[in-house]
């Protein structure tokens, strides 16, 4: 019974990813002609499982957060300190603020992440939300870069801080799913996220 639901829950996070669409990066660009604040939070909603980059990065920092810690009030941390950072990258992108090279890091966000996961690594609380965090700040200006001075940006953050938390937590389910499976299930998945990350990071030059 135990194994069963176990695999119930694998196999819906598998459902999860085939259905994220094809592109590559995750910034096909916004439906910014959608004015109507209800129209942009769905926008916001569905925008990180538009892109297989950004789904994947959210689904990993919950992954890693689970590996790495046995309790779920410890691995709440990481996720969290990604939320915010994710926002603060939001508001500054708002704001006109810019950094160099947002793809790629975007890029190598995965490709770190998919390491941590496959080895299951373990960093001190301060450390892993630091790191999580760095990536968080790009993910969120890329997003918020393209988005107006409006009340319609705003509706759009919170639809895809929304989104970001629901991807979280199904990280985490999937995380403490996968503790149970052996270290071979959790190596798989993360070598596939790392080399996802590599390879867009070695066909972006």
């Amino acid at each position: 019974m135990k194994n069963r639901y176990i695999h119930k829950r694998l196999m819906a996070a598998g459902a999860l990813l085939s259905c994220a669409a094809a592109p590559a990066l995750a910034h096909p660009g916004h439906a910014l002609h959608l004015h109507a604040a209800g129209d942009m939070f769905a926008a916001g909603i569905l925008h990180p499982l538009t892109g297989l980059d950004h789904l994947l990065a959210m689904l990993a920092v919950g992954l890693w957060a689970a590996l790495a810690h046995k309790e779920l009030r410890q691995a709440l941390w990481t996720p969290a300190s990604f939320l915010i950072l994710l926002l603060v990258g939001a508001l500054l992108g708002i704001g006109g603020a810019r950094l160099p090279a947002v793809e790629p890091v975007i890029m190598a966000s995965l490709l770190v992440m998919g390491l941590l996961v496959a080895g299951r690594a373990s960093l001190p609380r301060w450390a892993a939300s630091a790191l999580v965090g760095f990536f968080a700040i790009f993910h969120g200006l890329a997003h918020g870069v393209e988005l107006p001075q409006s009340e319609g940006a705003a509706m759009f953050i919170a639809g895809f801080m929304l989104s970001t938390l629901c991807l979280h937590l199904a990280g985490l389910g999937l995380g403490y799913a996968l503790k149970r499976r052996g270290a071979l299930l959790t190596g798989l998945t993360g070598a596939g996220i790392a080399g996802y990350g590599l390879t867009l990071l070695a066909t972006s030059f």
